[in-house]
């Protein structure tokens, strides 16, 4: 309980290490980064032959953020020399910018829950309690699965716990789940000569939208068309119900009562619970699609001075699931909390440009960007 914080950061993953920085830019001294694993711990469960959809590219001599930078004059693109970064090359990165920006960052503490005070929270962790007058929440979605999205689940492998597609036995596979996540294990299976079955009862192969959060990234259908050339691939438009063992096989049954045998346990591509789930009470929920509501500066409607940062974030159809999507928001919870602590707001200038998304005014089907 001793020596509160002005700020703790919660996670130390992209959202967390570039929030860090804009922290530091604001002159703020007395805050900390928390992380229950290492930086870029997230990154680093990718599976090996996981890449990023969006395009790294070093663009800040003429004025441009390459896509995958979490802060200004930094560039995955410059610093990796990859254009589409693998997980662990991500996670060098940002430990290459925690490291040059020194950020206060305490790994191997994990946090069990959040309690508003009188005076901001107090944070329950690994190592004792913490108390801050601002939190912010950049746990990420990653080692979050969702492991449990239809009964029998409990037979299935979910994409985010495969450290390498080499590693999974068998010649045939079905993979459960068709946006991107999905979509990658099935085209780096049919690389290894396997033979894909793909299930989507939403067909987002087939959905044509200029944003990657809704459609397929055109990285992914590139790398989709050459698999479906092969012959080996099947995209086939279905729910699945649940999913059974029998006979050392497994069954894979449909909405509508259609039924696939598979010799290898199916492959989960549906996505993550994500980290707010950990302190949802903070939050009011949209209550149909079900995503936390928060005001104009990121900040939890029912909580106040807890705010969210990362692929969390999202105001009604704006969904700022990328990386620089979401770093455009960084600017705008410093600016927010620089104001109520009584600090020179001008250091945020800088970001404007390129980081501020500052005519968001409302948080409801109406918002606007």
């Amino acid at each position: 309980m001793n020596n509160p914080y002005e700020v703790i950061i919660v996670g130390a993953g992209a959202a967390g290490v570039g929030m860090g920085v804009v922290l530091r830019d604001l002159g703020l001294a007395n805050f900390t980064l928390v992380e229950r694993h290492e930086v870029g711990a997230s990154f680093l469960r990718w599976p090996a032959e996981m890449r990023f959809i969006s395009p790294s590219f070093t663009s800040n001599g003429f004025g441009l953020l390459d896509l995958n930078a979490v802060t200004l004059n930094t560039s995955p693109a410059y610093t990796l020399r990859e254009e589409h970064p693998t997980g662990h090359n991500y996670a060098q990165y940002l430990k290459a910018v925690a490291a040059h920006y020194d950020l206060p960052i305490q790994t191997g503490v994990e946090v069990y829950t959040v309690q508003p005070t009188a005076e901001g929270f107090t944070l329950f962790t690994s190592a004792g309690q913490m108390t801050s007058r601002f939190v912010i929440w950049g746990a990420g979605e990653f080692q979050y699965p969702n492991t449990e999205p239809f009964d029998g689940a409990e037979h299935c492998i979910h994409n985010a716990t495969v450290p390498s597609w080499r590693e999974l036995a068998g010649n045939e596979f079905t993979v459960i789940g068709g946006y991107e996540s999905g979509i990658d294990a099935a085209v780096n299976l049919v690389r290894l000569g396997k033979r894909v079955r793909v299930l989507d009862d939403t067909a987002p192969w087939e959905l044509a939208a200029p944003d990657p959060s809704i459609a397929l990234s055109p990285y992914t259908q590139g790398r989709l068309r050459k698999a479906q050339a092969t012959e080996r691939l099947e995209l086939i438009a279905v729910g699945v119900e649940r999913v059974e063992r029998q006979n050392g096989h497994y069954v894979i049954h449909g909405l509508a009562g259609e039924a696939w045998t598979s010799p290898t346990p199916p492959v989960l591509a549906t996505g993550f619970a994500g980290s707010l789930a950990l302190i949802a009470d903070h939050f009011e929920w949209h209550e149909e699609r079900y995503y936390a509501l928060l005001t104009a500066q990121d900040e939890s409607t029912t909580t106040p001075g807890l705010f969210v940062v990362g692929p969390s974030v999202r105001h009604s159809a704006l969904v700022l699931c990328f990386i620089y999507k979401f770093r455009q928001r960084f600017a705008v919870v410093a600016h927010a909390i620089g104001e109520r602590l009584g600090l020179d707001l001008s250091p945020l200038e800088r970001y404007r440009p390129q980081m501020f998304l500052d005519d968001l005014t409302c948080c409801d089907d109406t918002c606007a960007c």
